[in-house]
């Protein structure tokens, strides 16, 4: 009989492996060629695909561009194939799009994406990244982000809300100590 090794980093790469979703892979591909105008990608949401079109961090610069044109000046994009420099291309993507609004939490370390390590990390940056593109004219995937709603209120306005005693503050109507026995022994 064979024996299966496991160490924790194993079994913690293949879980992450496993949430890996090729549904929502394939919705940010498509909604990635409808913004870019590209022509010839596999929208499957299978994960080679996915990765082999992003590894170099291009695609998600241009992006970037597509979305804030300037952002990203074409001469800092790299081209070649070299590792640090693909890895450049991915760190300058991951600054622009905080600044696009997409918070911390939903964006994703450099190697997540060039070592394969999160492919998951990746599309969740990538669809919030999406619901954002409305800001930006661009078709948005995902639920409608929430439009602040600031409300100025002038000082008399402000001043008679400080009179108002409110019910969620509740009632002592009737309210005594009788029956309240701190201190006292328990008569049986």
């Amino acid at each position: 009989m064979k024996q299966e090794v496991h160490n924790i980093s194993a079994v913690a790469t293949v879980r992450i492996q496993s949430k890996y979703d090729p549904a929502l892979a394939s919705q940010v591909l498509l909604w990635l060629k409808d913004v870019m105008g590209l022509e010839d990608i596999d929208t499957s949401g299978e994960r080679e695909p996915f990765y082999q079109l992003l590894k170099d961090g291009q695609v998600l610069c241009r992006l970037i561009n597509v979305l804030q044109p300037g952002s990203i000046p074409e001469k800092k994009i790299n081209n070649t194939k070299m590792a640090f420099k693909c890895m450049e291309n991915i760190n300058l993507f991951l600054e622009q799009v905080k600044k696009l609004g997409v918070p911390a939490e939903e964006t994703f370390q450099t190697v997540d994406l060039w070592e394969q390590q999160n492919l998951t990390s990746v599309l969740i940056c990538l669809q919030s990244l999406a619901r954002k593109a409305s800001k930006f004219g661009f078709k948005s995937i995902g639920p409608k982000e929430a439009e602040a709603n600031v409300r100025q209120f002038t000082d008399e306005q402000l001043k008679a809300g400080q009179g108002v005693i409110s019910l969620q503050y509740g009632s002592n109507k009737g309210a005594n100590q009788s029956g309240i026995n701190f201190g006292n022994t328990r008569h049986m």
